[in-house]
């Protein structure tokens, strides 16, 4: 700024504050980005010319989004807006996170889904969901901004050296976390407590939709097929677990979807098919609702 002053006439604009992208990327522009796209031409120019000053080797991974599709459609950015910010927010390996707000605290538990019986021992199963678990409670808490008070509820280990593994790890993910915070290891319950400054309002998206059969909300549609498959995946570990893989499985759900399941030759069915090798059988019910499904075992094949 001072080297600026000298050489303009008056008036000209000195220095002011970035623009809300090129602070974001001041704070978090790293060698590992690919891509920036934008669907504004003006803001494109903007953040080439900052990165200019800043990356300049980065600079022509900006690029200009020209599709009809809207640019949050286009690259998932709506459908994690969907799955992140719910009660539920499901991870890698059929893991799940449940979330709770309260006024005086945040309350995070942690669930195995259907990795209770893939590991060598509970031990080992426990270890391996909460690594997982850490990890994504981080991304979640600088997501939504949470501050305050977080209590979580990690699956219980009984094994000193696992727990301190936990600890290590949640201390090395939220290392990233600019946010002033504090971490406390794990209690004999299993109980991690963190405090984290408070900056802004928590952001809150709200993710139920109307409910188009009656009044009041349902979780948002664009989630349901992650369900399924996450129910899937558990009702297959269980059958694993009992030894009735020779059973047959129907799924019940309403037409419209039944359908959408079944289009086309590489439908959704046939690729839980190539996955899992298992033919699932979808029966369309009239009588369900739009987002009601329920999987059922037959007789043997």
């Amino acid at each position: 700024m001072c080297k600026r002053i000298p050489n303009t006439n008056t008036p000209t604009k000195i220095l002011s504050e970035l623009n809300r992208a090129s602070s974001i990327l001041r704070d978090v522009m790293n060698d590992s980005f690919t891509n920036i796209v934008t669907n504004d031409e003006t803001l494109k120019l903007e953040i080439k010319e900052y990165l200019q000053e800043i990356y300049p080797e980065k600079e022509n991974i900006v690029k200009l989004h020209r599709s009809s599709v809207p640019i949050f459609e286009k690259y998932g950015v709506e459908r994690q807006i969907k799955t992140s910010f719910g009660k539920t927010v499901s991870m890698s390996k059929g893991a799940y996170l449940v979330i709770e707000h309260t006024e005086a605290l945040h309350v995070i538990d942690v669930n195995s889904g259907n990795r209770s019986n893939k590991a060598g021992s509970q031990e080992e199963t426990a270890l391996e969901v909460n690594l997982i678990a850490a990890t994504e409670i981080a991304r979640q808490l600088q997501l939504r901004d949470m501050g305050g008070i977080i209590v979580i509820d990690f699956i219980d280990m009984h094994k000193s050296e696992n727990r301190n593994k936990l600890y290590q790890h949640l201390k090395e993910v939220m290392a990233f976390d600019r946010t002033k915070h504090k971490i406390l290891p794990p209690s004999k319950f299993g109980l991690v407590q963190i405090t984290r400054q408070r900056v802004r309002p928590e952001v809150s998206i709200k993710t139920t939709e109307p409910n188009p059969n009656k009044n009041g909300h349902v979780e948002a549609p664009i989630v349901l097929l992650d369900k399924i498959e996450n129910d899937l995946e558990k009702l297959l570990a269980s059958m694993q677990e009992n030894k009735t893989l020779h059973k047959k499985i129907e799924l019940h759900i309403h037409p419209f979807i039944a359908a959408y399941l079944t289009k086309g030759v590489k439908s959704i069915r046939f690729n839980w098919y190539l996955k899992h090798k298992k033919w699932i059988q979808i029966i369309p019910r009239d009588a369900y609702t739009y987002l009601h499904y329920k999987f059922t075992i037959k007789k043997d094949l």
